[in-house]
């Protein structure tokens, strides 16, 4: 997509969909890490403690390292092809075993030690009220946030390092899912687009790129035999409306 695009995507599969959140939460987490004020410490472990959560409703390791094993093997008998960068290919194949030999070495699920944590347990268990991390409720965790940046800033590298085996994966995953399409121009007719997909194909993310000075959004719904485009104007006031007009956008069906 052009950097000049907004970029909506829908995952197909209950995998990306994790894969895509855990992107998303340790974005946010490693933001915050260059902040030393302890308003930053306090949402880069909030989102610390979301990927934790999301961690704990799959076998995310076992996830991972199929995802991994169907890379390579899509992957490999691109040797054969001619024309194909070697150097690049073999740097992938090299870097997709490398991460899966990291989370075979990794004894039970991820994130084990951290979770063991008495004090990361704490906070657990009251990261799903609202507010739950108030000062009245936590004085420990009011006593870390007074610490000084060095402390707290050297608590969640560490904390957050422990699951880089995990982040670069999912990282190197999405990458090569969103290079394995080029963007085609599509209309949306009345705002609305629709095109079924061939189920043979391992598609696994829709993506659509709007300019980023366009009054709209999309809204993107599908599954493994069809996906449906809607472009609806943005408000800050009152419900989105769906375009009247045709409106062109930049399409990506990713399959690798």
């Amino acid at each position: 997509m052009q950097t000049a695009d907004i970029v909506y995507e829908q995952p197909l599969n209950e995998r990306m969909r994790f894969f895509l959140r855990l992107e998303a939460l340790f974005r946010q987490a490693r933001h915050s890490l260059r902040g030393l004020d302890e308003m930053d410490s306090h949402l880069s472990l909030t989102s610390l403690l979301e990927i934790l959560n999301v961690l704990g409703r799959v076998d995310m390791k076992t996830e991972v390292i199929k995802e991994l094993e169907r890379l390579v093997a899509t992957l490999e008998p691109l040797a054969r092809t001619p024309g194909v960068n070697h150097d690049t290919l073999d740097s992938l194949l090299v870097s997709l075993g490398g991460f899966k030999s990291q989370l075979l070495l990794l004894e039970g699920p991820l994130a084990q030690d951290l979770r063991g944590n008495e004090f990361i347990k704490l906070l657990l268990q009251r990261s799903g009220i609202p507010g739950g991390l108030c000062d009245f409720d936590l004085p420990p965790y009011r006593h870390w946030l007074q610490r000084d940046a060095e402390t707290r800033l050297g608590d969640l590298k560490a904390w957050l390092g422990s699951l880089d085996g995990l982040r670069l994966s999912v990282d190197l995953i999405l990458k090569l899912v969103r290079e394995s399409a080029n963007p085609v121009e599509r209309v949306a007719e009345g705002g609305s687009y629709q095109q079924p997909l061939d189920t043979g194909i391992p598609y696994q993310l829709i993506r659509v790129g709007l300019p980023a000075a366009s009054p709209y959004f999309a809204e993107i719904s599908g599954g493994r035999h069809r996906f449906t485009v809607r472009v609806l104007r943005a408000s800050r006031h009152s419900r989105a409306t769906q375009a009247e007009e045709d409106v062109p956008f930049r399409l990506s069906c990713c399959a690798l």
